[in-house]
C-alpha cells in the first residue's frame, strides 16, 4: 500500500524543498506527502481566492484586472476564454459540463464586467454573482465538522439510506476504514457525499471496487476534491460494464483538479441505468388519476390484475386506484 511505503521510506530532509514552490515542489495528485510537509491547497481554494481577488479590483474600479483574473478562472476550470464571444456553443460542449452552474454564473458575471447595465449598479451585481460563486465552489458552513472525524460519523448513523462525509478531511487510513464500512454496511445505501474530503486519485481507485458494489447508490458527490482526469476515465471505464454501479444515475465530479467535461461513454451508462430503473406514467394515466382524485370516486376496472404486478407508485392506496 502507498500508504504504509510513505510512513516506511518518508523523504529525507535534504531531498525536500524547503520554499514549496517550484516544479520540484509539486506533487501529483495521487503521491502522498513527505513527512513534516504541508500538502497545497485544494483547487476550490484557489478559485476562491480569486473571486475575492476580483471583487477587491472591481471595488477599486479596476475593470480590466478583473476581466485578467476572471479569464484565469475560467481556464482553471476548464472553461477556455472570458469573453461572451469566445464562450460560443461552437467553441465549447455545454451539454457535457460537469459544472454548468459555475458556467452560467461566470458567463453572468463576464457580461456584467464587460457589458454593464447603467441602470444596475455594477459593483452591487458582480460582488453578488461572486458571493454565489463562492458559496457554490466552498463547502457551506453547515458541513464544517472540525470536531468530527470518520469513525464518528460512520458510528452517528444520521441516516440509513445515505452516507454524507463532506467536508470532512480524509487520509489513506480513512479510506481503507470506509471501504470496510462499505463492504459490511453498504447493502442500503443510495446516496454517498464524499465532497471537499481532500480525496486523490489514488484514493479513488481504491474506493471504486467497494462503491461499484453497492447495489442500491443512485447518487455519487465527489466534487471539490483533488481529483484528475484519470479518476474519469476510471470511472468511465467502469460504467462500461453494466453489473457495476448498477443503480447510479448521477455523478458530480465538479470543482476538481482538470475535470470539466464529462466523457460520453460515461453519460450513455448513467442513461442506460436510469432507464432500467425508472417507468414513468404515460399522459392518459396521470390524466385518469388526476380526475379519479378531483371527483373522489373509486372504480373498479377490470384491470386489477394488471395493476397488481406493477410496482407501487409514490401515490397513496385510495387515490388512482383501478
Amino acid at each position: 500500500m502507498r500508504f504504509f511505503l510513505c510512513l516506511l521510506h518518508p523523504a529525507s530532509p535534504s531531498s525536500r524543498n524547503p520554499g514549496g514552490g517550484g516544479a520540484s515542489g509539486r506533487r501529483g495528485s495521487g503521491s502522498c506527502p513527505a513527512a513534516g510537509e504541508v500538502a497545497s491547497p485544494a483547487p476550490y481554494v484557489r478559485r476562491v481566492g480569486w473571486l475575492r481577488e476580483i471583487q477587491a479590483t472591481i471595488r477599486e474600479h479596476k475593470r480590466e484586472h478583473a476581466v485578467h483574473i476572471l479569464r484565469l478562472l475560467r481556464k482553471d476550470l476548464g472553461l477556455e476564454g472570458t469573453f461572451l464571444n469566445e464562450v460560443l456553443y461552437k467553441n465549447a460542449t455545454f451539454l457535457n459540463l460537469v459544472d454548468p452552474i459555475s458556467h452560467d454564473l461566470l458567463m453572468s458575471l463576464a457580461r456584467d464586467l464587460q457589458c454593464p447595465k447603467k441602470e444596475y449598479d455594477p459593483w452591487k451585481s458582480s460582488d453578488r454573482i461572486c458571493r454565489q460563486l463562492i458559496y457554490h465552489l466552498t463547502p457551506h458552513s453547515k458541513w464544517h465538522r472540525k470536531s468530527q472525524d470518520l469513525k464518528t460519523s460512520l458510528q452517528k448513523k444520521v441516516s440509513q439510506d445515505s452516507m454524507d462525509l463532506s467536508g470532512i478531511p480524509l487520509t489513506m487510513r480513512d479510506v481503507h476504514r470506509m471501504a470496510y464500512y462499505l463492504q459490511n454496511n453498504g447493502d442500503h445505501l443510495t446516496s454517498v457525499d464524499l465532497s471537499f474530503t481532500e480525496l486523490n486519485d489514488d484514493m479513488v481507485r481504491l474506493l471504486l471496487p467497494f462503491l461499484w458494489a453497492l447495489p442500491k447508490l443512485t447518487h455519487l458527490s465527489l466534487n471539490g476534491n483533488r481529483l484528475t482526469r484519470a479518476t474519469m476515465k476510471e470511472l468511465t471505464d467502469t460504467m462500461k460494464d453494466m453489473n457495476k454501479f448498477p443503480c447510479l444515475a448521477w455523478v458530480d465530479l465538479g470543482n476538481n483538479v482538470d475535470v470539466s467535461s464529462m466523457p460520453q461513454p460515461l453519460l450513455v451508462g448513467l442513461r442506460k441505468r436510469l432507464s432500467q430503473q425508472t417507468t414513468l406514467p404515460t399522459i392518459y394515466e396521470a390524466l385518469d388519476c388526476d380526475s379519479e382524485i378531483s371527483s373522489g370516486h373509486e372504480g373498479s376496472q377490470p384491470e386489477d390484475e394488471a395493476a397488481g404486478s406493477t410496482p407501487p407508485r409514490a401515490f397513496s392506496q385510495q387515490g388512482c386506484k383501478r
